[in-house]
């Protein structure tokens, strides 16, 4: 984030204190926002205008809304750190459901600092982002407008503590935290005990990045607990200044119950390709498949559960370095009919035409 810089005049005579004091400052503290309004529209016309109950970005059907907004302040010194932004849509209203009273409206708050004075050592805590999957909450900085089925049935934020580090080099990057759960600030009532996750991110250089995160925990009360382990692993490649590429695999395992040895599994294969011709359009194609057959993440009660593939098509146009139009179409079809239609029988197919502005400042 750019910093806000002081600059105080020179006057002929100063003594060598004021000559001092002159020189140009970097303000430690910086305000930012972001809205994203967005008009989407489900060709299955669903009645309550909802789209599918595993959708939690863009979720509303023939209406203009608020996907995202929040502003933001952060804090940036040598060895201290903090960030707390208030947030609001429709996005909010899904993913922070769980949640009571003002939390629902907490974006961001945390705070760290460093540990050591020479290396890049950090210890931050609170309500931070996910450490799982490329994709975040914040439109603008996503390939595609709407998010990988996948992305949405992972965290897009985590409440709890976290150490990393980074190389001197700044190739290597790597994090160990501890959760409250699974995409919670609030921890479930009845559940002890803490959650765990990692994080390894290579960068050999501009072009390339690769990450492996993990997630180990429980997101039940102790008396129905079930272990679950995720797998998050993917890498970013920027073949030329114009195409680039990301690769996407997911892997999931939850015990079948408190004590079992059976696990079910779920797991998600996801490509995007995208083209950026010059730096006012961009072009995204995007193929993803997800298999859920005991509907852990996404339930259907269907023979063969949620194995659905999905491809999309997106064009941004950016005016000017702080606004883009962007505008997809995606569909989706899945082996059991798992997706409503009003006043027929379920059907496999589901199709989304989305569009959105979005604005940074």
């Amino acid at each position: 984030m750019k910093r806000i810089f002081i600059g105080i005049a020179l006057v002929c005579g100063m003594n060598a204190k004021a000559q001092d004091s002159s020189k140009q400052r970097s303000n430690p503290l910086t305000f930012s926002g972001y809205i994203e309004p967005y008009y989407g529209y489900d060709f299955n016309k669903p009645v309550d205008n909802n789209r599918p109950a595993f959708v939690y970005s863009y979720n509303r059907h023939n209406e203009f809304n608020v996907n995202l907004a929040y502003v933001k302040a952060s804090y940036n010194e040598d060895r201290v750190r903090g960030n707390f932004a208030i947030g609001a849509g429709t996005y909010m209203n899904a993913n922070y459901s769980a949640e009571a009273g003002v939390l629902k409206n907490i974006f961001e708050a945390d705070a760290g600092f460093k540990i050591s004075k020479k290396k890049n050592l950090w210890m931050d805590a609170g309500i931070m982002p996910s450490h799982i999957g490329f994709e975040s909450a914040v439109g603008k900085n996503c390939w595609t407008l709407t998010r990988s089925i996948v992305a949405d049935n992972t965290p897009f934020f985590e409440s709890g503590a976290k150490i990393s580090y980074t190389t001197d080099d700044t190739k290597w990057f790597f994090s160990a935290m501890g959760l409250n759960g699974w995409q919670r600030i609030t921890r479930v009532a009845g559940n002890s005990l803490m959650s765990w996750g990692t994080q390894i991110t290579f960068t050999p250089s501009s072009k390339v990045s690769i990450n492996y995160s993990t997630f180990f925990g429980t997101d039940l009360p102790d008396t129905v607990r079930a272990w679950r382990y995720y797998h998050n692993l993917y890498g970013i490649f920027q073949f030329t200044g114009k195409v680039g590429l990301i690769l996407d695999l997911d892997l999931g395992q939850q015990q079948l119950s408190k004590g079992s040895s059976k696990l079910y599994t779920w797991y998600s294969p996801v490509a995007i390709l995208r083209f950026t011709p010059n730096a006012q359009w961009a072009f995204a194609v995007r193929g993803e498949y997800y298999s859920d057959e005991h509907g852990v993440m996404i339930g259907t009660k269907t023979h063969d559960g949620f194995k659905t593939f999905g491809a999309s098509f997106k064009i941004d146009r950016n005016i000017g370095d702080h606004f883009v139009w962007r505008t997809e179409i995606k569909t989706l079809s899945s082996k059991d009919a798992v997706f409503v239609k009003p006043n027929t029988t379920p059907t496999t197919g589901n199709t989304v035409l989305t569009t959105s502005f979005a604005i940074s400042f």
